[in-house]
């Protein structure tokens, strides 16, 4: 694996780790359309540093969220009840974003955040058993 890669990868798990930062004090501040956002895109960040360590990728969300499934759900290197909050936190964010009137629940919004803390807590084990010593 070359060094841009690793810098890649390395780089888009410290912006999933501020991007969740972000959501966990819209949350405190009770933005909770807001939080939503931000904790679906810290996994998001932290779905494109693993793909890039396979040296994959998409343009497009839906390709992500495919890719990752395919080359670290399906393939036993990630655990499928933790990549399934990628796929929920997908779906609850387009439906904040992109429809009037939705607003999520308080409830929602905390387990969204609590999900992207769990999958970036795996995505950073998961990089550090892939990362060339």
């Amino acid at each position: 694996m070359s060094e841009d890669v690793i810098r890649l990868v390395e780089y888009r798990l410290a912006q999933a780790r501020q991007t969740l930062d972000a959501g966990r004090q819209l949350l405190t501040g009770r933005y909770f359309r807001d939080a939503v956002n931000r904790a679906y895109y810290a996994m998001f960040y932290a779905s494109l540093g693993l793909l890039a360590s396979r040296q994959l990728g998409s343009s497009k969300h839906t390709g992500v969220l495919s890719l990752f499934g395919q080359h670290f759900v399906n393939t036993g290197s990630f655990s499928s009840a933790t990549g399934a909050y990628l796929r929920q936190a997908f779906e609850l964010r387009q439906k904040c974003d992109y429809r009037e009137f939705v607003e999520p629940s308080p409830d929602q919004a905390e387990e969204i955040i609590r999900h992207a803390g769990e999958f970036l807590a795996e995505a950073e084990r998961t990089w550090q058993s892939l990362r060339p010593r």
